[in-house]
């Protein structure tokens, strides 16, 4: 490339298409999220999270045969190694989730029969499905552990979502606070080329293994920028704490340059769609434990932050998934500091999907290993090379 014809972009590839993919598509103008050509309304309205798996990483729907079966495929994987259990009783108790979580994918790696095998795309998809079934096992462990309790192992006679919230608190769940977690995780399983999912794909792109690649996905998604969005938006309402201190809240985070958290998206021209869905979920949730005060404080700040921002910026801005997933999940008993890392319980059905189309997609030409440029804009000695200056010298 001639030196006229370099560009350099300090976007994060805002923009940029970097790849194909058959997996899912957001059309931020309209509001809608597509999962290998359904909508995900249709989807969190009438599939299981089992079911939307299945269509991720098989490219369709199961019948009713194939869905059992895969359904007692995931529950026959979800038990972790108790070496891990044992070495999850040696962390920290206030080490950060995600950080546990990373650390147990990278453990699960040991464990897996499948790790040596290079270049084998149905050893990377049992790869991915034993990391699918294993992360809530995972997570719902060190939610016990960590609050010095014995970690509950799964039930093979409940579904995902079901085994999630019983292996967490010891207790089965009736079916309709089932059937809210089952709708979140399929709400959350995927969203395109998003910063957890890419880094995912690159690190595939090297042909490391799956427990790399989504390894490093969870680091991305531990970030403040990404993944921890609905932690912070149910610290805002707490902050908040009554629908009589919203105006004065706005007032202050828009005239001190702050923000209000779950609203506005790096896509989204339009409120999310999968917002949409949480909200009336949320109101239930509320009604069914006697405290919807999160749920009116949130409906309210989403009504009134709009309006001023229009007011005041001449702009519209839109809710998006965190806005309302906060206050869900914390009626439904879930710690807020566990919120990304249920949200990763559930993008790791994108993740896994991700890495296979990225190492064996069909389609020519076949990805390439990500190599992006970047401009030398100089350090301390400017553009020139430094003069070298021996130690005694400097």
């Amino acid at each position: 490339m001639t030196e006229e014809c370099k560009i350099t972009m300090n976007t994060g590839l805002r923009g940029v298409t970097v790849a194909s993919t058959r997996v899912s598509d957001v059309d931020g103008d309209a509001g809608k999220l597509i999962y290998r050509g359904y909508l995900v309304k249709d989807l969190a309205e009438n599939a299981s999270f089992e079911e939307v798996v299945f269509l991720l990483l098989y490219e369709r729907m199961p019948n009713l045969q194939e869905l059992a079966s895969f359904k007692k495929a995931l529950v026959s994987e979800m038990p972790i190694p108790r070496e891990i259990i044992a070495a999850l009783k040696t962390r920290p108790r206030d080490s950060l989730p995600m950080d546990i979580l990373q650390a147990g994918v990278a453990m699960l790696a040991n464990h897996d029969p499948d790790i040596r095998i290079e270049g084998e795309r149905e050893a990377t998809l049992r790869m991915g499905i034993r990391l699918i079934a294993k992360m809530p096992t995972l997570l719902a462990a060190w939610s016990r552990i960590c609050t010095g309790q014995d970690a509950v192992p799964p039930s093979r006679d409940l579904g995902h979502a079901a085994n999630f919230l019983y292996m967490m608190t010891g207790r089965v769940p009736d079916d309709e606070i089932t059937g809210f977690f089952d709708a979140c995780l399929v709400l959350h399983a995927e969203h395109s080329f998003n910063a957890s999912t890419f880094a995912a794909r690159e690190v595939a792109s090297t042909r490391a293994h799956m427990y790399a690649a989504v390894g490093a996905a969870v680091g991305s998604l531990s970030g403040a920028l990404h993944g921890g969005a609905n932690t912070r938006v149910m610290q805002m309402l707490k902050v908040i704490d009554s629908v009589d201190n919203i105006d004065a809240y706005i007032e202050k985070q828009l005239t001190g340059g702050g923000l209000i958290m779950g609203l506005g998206h790096a896509v989204y021209k339009v409120d999310d769609p999968r917002a949409l869905i949480l909200a009336p979920m949320s109101k239930k949730m509320g009604e069914r434990i006697g405290e919807v005060k999160w749920y009116e404080i949130s409906r309210r700040l989403e009504e009134k932050a709009k309006a001023a921002f229009k007011r005041r910026k001449n702009m519209d801005i839109y809710v998006n998934v965190d806005f309302y997933s906060a206050s869900l999940y914390y009626a439904m008993g879930i710690a807020m500091d566990l919120f990304t890392p249920v949200f990763a319980i559930s993008r790791i059905a994108g993740w896994a999907t991700h890495v296979l189309e990225e190492q064996y997609a069909d389609a020519a030409p076949k990805p390439m290993l990500y190599r992006p440029e970047s401009e030398y804009i100089g350090d301390y000695c400017g553009p020139a090379e430094c003069a070298w200056e021996p130690i005694e010298r400097r």
